[in-house]
């Protein structure tokens, strides 16, 4: 079945005030002391969820050289168009949370003091926050099978407050570092699990084709790569499972009792792909819970990040049919667009500073 979404087209600068974001570099020199104090302050989630689910937006691939959006090879390096779509999800309500690495998450502390700044309010209290892990394994290169923890330390999420750690492997079979980066996720894992942290677990199975590596979406292969990260470290009980959607997914799903949340993959640049596939993922089993999207939402064609988030929202949360999500988007485009431009035009700021 084909959706019409209409005609909208998202600008970054009707969102995020230029002036905002070059105040990030400018506490990064001058006041960095206050990300770590936001950290504190934050109001944490007693659980992770409130009804058993999750939407979560990934935002980790520039650090592993992942840049490209459809045509455009670099469009996630500019940082003022990412973060200007990441901060459009996370300052809404509605969604649950982010997960990035640490420049990214330290950017949205800063947003976030700037803000209270004016407004006096926290848009990251009772958020889920996840910091990303291994990201060694860059794109493009040799050793791309060889992913290593270069983001977080199991150290640096607890120091900082976050809810949980997101690592990830694939498995090659013709590929050594497969079972290498295999190796640290295990090893990462037992910590976290003696920190009683919740880890996130991206599992794939990829082949290489042309110089490339390609997810396998098929039920056998991903059947298998569930068992191998449900049964990593010395306790699954933190554990949480990132899979990509597959046609015939209830055999995925019952391949373990981990809760599951459905992977986004890459842009397709039509938001009624993804509805669809989270739509039937997460009718698939009881354990499937939500889902862990990135480029998908923050990069949905022309429109409204936030709009396209909400929908996911509403599949996850609230049981939308693809037909209700797509009317919600229409619906959705555009609320509160004015929010930062309004609250930064005067900023009359607040007494308190760090």
């Amino acid at each position: 079945m084909a959706y019409s979404i209409g005609n909208y087209t998202f600008k970054v600068e009707d969102f995020l005030p230029k002036k905002l974001f070059d105040k990030i570099t400018d506490v990064r020199v001058d006041r960095k002391s206050i990300v770590l104090a936001e950290a504190k302050e934050r109001i944490r989630r007693k659980k992770l969820t409130k009804d058993g689910k999750l939407t979560i937006l990934a935002a980790d691939h520039p650090a592993r050289m992942v840049t490209q959006v459809g045509d455009n090879p670099i469009a996630m390096g500019n940082r003022y168009e990412l973060l200007g779509r990441i901060l459009r999800v996370i300052i809404d309500e509605e969604f649950d949370g982010v997960m990035s690495t640490p420049d990214v998450i330290e950017e949205l502390f800063i947003v976030n003091y700037l803000v209270k700044e004016v407004e006096g309010k926290s848009f990251l209290d009772n958020k889920v926050i996840l910091g990303c892990m291994n990201r060694g394994g860059l794109g493009g290169t040799v050793f791309e099978m060889d992913d290593r923890m270069t983001g977080y330390t199991t150290k640096g999420i607890k120091k900082m407050r976050l809810d949980a750690a997101k690592i990830m492997f694939r498995i090659e079979t013709n590929e050594r570092e497969s079972g290498v980066t295999i190796g640290y996720c295990a090893d990462v894992i037992n910590t976290l699990n003696d920190l009683n942290i919740p880890v996130f677990i991206e599992a794939l199975p990829v082949e290489k084709e042309g110089g490339k590596y390609k997810s396998t979406k098929s039920v056998e292969p991903l059947v298998q790569v569930v068992g191998v990260g449900s049964g990593l470290g010395y306790s699954s009980l933190n554990t949480w499972l990132k899979i990509p959607y597959c046609d015939n997914f209830d055999r995925v799903a019952i391949a373990t009792t981990c809760p599951i949340l459905l992977l986004g993959g890459e842009a397709t640049g039509d938001p009624t792909d993804i509805l669809k596939q989270f739509f039937e993922g997460m009718k698939a089993g009881k354990n499937v819970r939500g889902a862990l999207v990135g480029r998908n939402v923050t990069y949905p064609g022309k429109d409204d990040p936030l709009a396209v988030a909400s929908a996911v929202n509403g599949i996850v949360h609230r049981g939308f049919t693809v037909e209700q999500a797509v009317k919600h988007i229409m619906e959705t485009r555009g609320r509160n667009i004015n929010l930062l431009n309004r609250l930064f035009s005067n900023e009359k700021r607040s007494p308190r500073r760090r």
